[in-house]
């Protein structure tokens, strides 16, 4: 487990963040020494992508007055916000600001990477790997789904009393979505992905009291 500060927020890095990213970036097929570089700069495009991405959420936790710290963990993180009551338009602010940070790094590095013509094919492969992470969990973590940061924000928006709304309309994107990726690409990890997400809103909804 790894532990540092930035910016002044506690960062906590488990094992198995690395293990389950090393897996998405094709651990399992690595056999050549470049296979393993370009694995290796694929774990660090994406530590450094998602952990801007949860920079994004603490940030504005700390604007809004409370306390914040970053946990990196199996497919991906989350940033705590304590100490402070928010309201329904700054929940909705502190979910947004994760993916809206994250967007921007992609941009950045997108606008950059026809400027870096000196640089060599794996420091190209290193910035195409970190604008291809940033846009793609950004634009993931904006589906209106709990808890990632869209259904976060659908939460927020609807209220705590159409949570049977927001649980419905969790389980059906997610379904939709992970049948989507696994009929178009095969993506198995991702269809399991979404249908944990569904199976956690099904559960949720099962425990609400009826009427």
């Amino acid at each position: 487990m790894i532990r540092f500060r930035l910016l002044g927020i506690p960062v906590v890095v488990q094992p198995f963040f690395w293990i389950t990213l090393a897996l998405v970036g094709g651990a399992v097929s690595a056999k050549s020494p470049d296979d393993f570089l370009r694995l290796g700069l694929f774990l660090l495009a994406g530590f450094v992508s998602i952990l801007v991405h949860e920079l994004g959420h603490a940030l504005t936790a700390r604007r809004f007055g409370g306390w914040s710290e970053i946990t990196l963990e199996a497919f991906g993180g989350f940033a705590t916000c304590t100490g402070v009551r928010l309201g329904r338009w700054q929940q909705m602010a502190l979910s947004a600001a994760g993916p809206a940070l994250q967007i921007l790094l992609g941009i950045v590095v997108w606008w950059s990477l026809p400027h870096a013509i000196d640089l060599t094919p794996h420091a190209k492969y290193f910035l195409h790997t970190l604008m291809v992470i940033s846009l793609f969990w950004a634009v993931l973590n904006l589906l209106p789904v709990l808890p990632l940061d869209g259904g976060r924000i659908l939460e927020a928006l609807l209220g705590p009393r159409q949570i049977r709304t927001t649980l419905w309309i969790s389980i059906v994107v997610s379904l939709v979505c992970g049948w989507l990726m696994f009929n178009a690409y095969g993506s198995m990890l991702f269809a399991i992905f979404m249908g944990f997400f569904a199976w956690q809103a099904w559960k949720a909804l099962a425990a609400l009291p009826r009427g």
